[in-house]
């Protein structure tokens, strides 16, 4: 720990180290998150079913889409200032309950107006991403912090893979058995809402807001002032950088929803492939998180140890631009073998694209961790609205062409952005500039540059004892 950054942890211990405070905050922030993606997504396999029972067009299957991301793009707004004042461990587990309750409900649903309200309620669930980078963000140092949020926001989207191969090819085949397929995708979602509730107690008892404790306790005792929600959004909003990785997350985590969400019917569409059979190829694209996003918050970690914030930037910018070159590729697959392939190549990029972001937001300002990464979380809400949009209204070749080509561009906003205290591609700061001059930037001493030593990660099969802290 650093006793002058407020505590934070400067190495992660990822295997089987579950110890309070730092560690337990890691787990217990990608578990929200994956139950968050659990409850999202518990509907995405099942819409095949849904629109044949409802007869719903295709205009409503994609407006439940729509509908189902954008109440969470103003919830990661509002979020991030009252997380920044509150912490993150209550309102995750709030959230995490209350949306629990609309995904049980699904058998309810008799019409397309009906599915909307239900997956308006869900989709609340996606703003905890806001409370998972904060809380990692406030549990780890710069050096190690891209790890940490790639790896708990990474694992959280594993959730995506996990319930389409969960609910659309183990549990809903296996509700069958013994029920029409109608009652079937009535009744299988009780089962993600039943593990969600008891995830969110887990939550709330067994965790910590910060290093030193919880906020409120911190508060009564004197040791902690709260920082004004509107101090914290104004900070947020008025950094131009914000909103440059506001379009760059669009184009990376809100193209992954949109194609994932989507996925299964794609398969089951234009291949003619069985639900079952198209639920399991979809959930390629969030199995892929148990590493992806990791692997690119640990690449932005290794490029910021060699050349600081223009390493950080440099591979956000490729990044993008491969991703949006994989989109076009994607549409013109016309076998199956080959379709599959893209598909897995433009997930991998796509989503270490969500771990480079997370890499370089925490240097944007410290004391709006919170409101930063609501406002660029929701550009990713924003992005699956606005893509969905384009395969509601557009053919679907020139909607992936169209996408494709929105990403590329993305690209060149990298090389417009200039963070105080570190630079840009093109752009120096006295700080930056002496990290990458100095001998010692090497060994992590300069604050500007990540810690050079492999030790930062250890992968650790048992956790020091509690006290020794």
């Amino acid at each position: 720990m650093d006793p002058d950054d407020d505590d934070r942890a400067t190495e992660i211990k990822i295997c089987g180290d579950f110890s309070r405070p730092h560690m337990r905050a890691f787990h217990f922030s990608w578990l929200g998150y994956i139950n968050a993606f659990i409850l999202w997504f518990a509907i995405s396999p099942l819409l095949p079913e849904i629109q044949t029972t409802l007869k719903l067009s295709k205009e409503e299957v994609w407006t439940s889409n729509i509908i189902a991301v954008s109440g969470s793009a103003f919830l990661r707004f509002a979020l991030g200032p009252f997380v920044d004042k509150y912490g993150a461990r209550i309102p995750m587990g709030i959230l995490l309950m209350f949306s629990s309750i609309p995904t049980a409900c699904l058998g309810l649903v008799n019409n397309a107006t009906g599915l909307y309200i239900i997956r308006f309620f869900i989709g609340l669930a996606g703003a905890i991403f806001v409370m998972t980078i904060s809380w990692c963000t406030r549990m780890f140092s710069k050096n190690v912090v891209g790890t940490a949020n790639a790896f708990a926001a990474g694992w959280g989207n594993l959730g995506a893979g996990v319930t389409t191969l969960l609910v659309g090819s183990i549990l809903f085949p296996l509700f069958k058995l013994g029920m029409s397929p109608e009652l079937a995708w009535r009744t299988v979602c009780l089962v993600p809402a039943f593990i969600s509730f008891i995830s969110a107690i887990l939550i709330i008892k067994y965790s910590d807001d910060c290093p030193k404790g919880d906020y409120a306790e911190m508060k009564k005792n004197g040791t902690f002032v709260l920082p004004s929600a509107r101090t914290s959004i104004w900070l947020g909003a008025k950094n131009f950088n914000t909103w440059l990785m506001f379009i760059q997350y669009a184009c990376c985590f809100g193209v992954e929803i949109t194609i994932a969400k989507s996925a299964t019917m794609y398969y089951h569409d234009e291949f003619g492939l069985k639900t079952e059979r198209a639920a399991a190829i979809a959930s390629i694209c969030g199995f892929m998180n148990i590493f992806s996003r990791g692997l690119g918050g640990y690449l932005s970690d290794r490029m910021n140890q060699k050349w600081s914030m223009k390493g950080r930037l440099w591979l956000q910018a490729i990044f993008l631009f491969v991703e949006g070159l994989l989109i076009i590729a994607f549409i013109h697959a016309k076998s199956l073998g080959v379709s599959i392939f893209t598909f897995t190549l433009f997930s991998l990029f796509a989503e270490m694209l969500c771990g480079t972001s997370f890499g370089i937001a925490p240097y944007l300002d410290a004391t709006a961790a919170g409101s930063i990464a609501g406002i660029i979380g929701a550009g990713g809400n924003v992005g699956a609205v606005g893509f969905s949009l384009l395969f509601r209204n557009m053919d679907q070749y020139w909607a992936f062409i169209t996408m494709g080509i929105i990403v590329i561009f993305s690209s060149f906003t990298c090389l417009v952005m200039c963070i105080p205290g570190y630079g840009g591609i093109f752009f120096s700061s006295s700080e930056s500039d002496t990290a990458l001059k100095s001998p010692e930037s090497e060994e992590g001493t300069d604050d500007s540059v990540a810690s050079g030593s492999n030790s930062n990660i250890v992968i650790s099969e048992s956790s020091e004892d509690e006290s020794a802290k």
